[in-house]
């Protein structure tokens, strides 16, 4: 017989399912274009901040470096953004956007617009921007997720539920 430990309110198990409920919702809105909301994400950061580092695009998505790049490679295949090495340090690729990624984000505004009011007519525009608020302090929680040394049990106490 296997014994179960009780684990209580996972943050993580809800917002995960929150944000694939909400992210399936933009894909849907977004799929006459030919975009997912990530992809949509990315040309319309790029559409106001202009040229980033894929770094700095990352950090500005909240989103590791190697994702990043993952998710702009069809992106460029597309022709929507290039990546050219920095002309300051070639370690760095700079991402920009193309007049094709340009007319895409064009194209997704109106349809991003009505999957924006639809959620916020069905939850509500205050609870949304509280929603929002709330989820721009976890990114300040300073967690560093994607620091180089891996997190280590001590600077937490586990639980009563998980100890022997």
């Amino acid at each position: 017989m296997t014994t179960r430990t009780p684990v209580g309110p996972c943050n993580n198990l809800a917002l995960r399912k929150a944000a694939r409920y909400l992210g399936a919702t933009y894909d849907r809105a977004l799929a006459p274009i030919g975009l997912r909301s990530t992809q949509f994400s990315i040309l319309q950061l790029l559409s106001v901040q202009g040229e980033l580092t894929i770094s700095g695009l990352a950090e500005l998505i909240a989103m590791d470096r190697t994702t990043m790049a993952t998710n702009l490679k069809p992106l460029a295949r597309e022709g929507l953004v290039t990546i050219e090495p920095s002309a300051t340090d070639r370690r760095a690729r700079l991402v920009a956007l193309t007049p094709a990624g340009l007319a895409k984000v064009k194209a997704g505004l109106p349809l991003w617009q009505q999957a924006q009011e639809r959620f916020e007519a069905k939850f509500g525009a205050a609870e949304a921007a509280e929603l929002r608020a709330s989820l721009d302090a976890v990114l300040d929680t300073g967690l560093q997720p994607w620091a180089e040394q891996p997190w280590t049990a001590s600077l937490h106490e586990p639980s009563e539920a998980v100890q022997a």
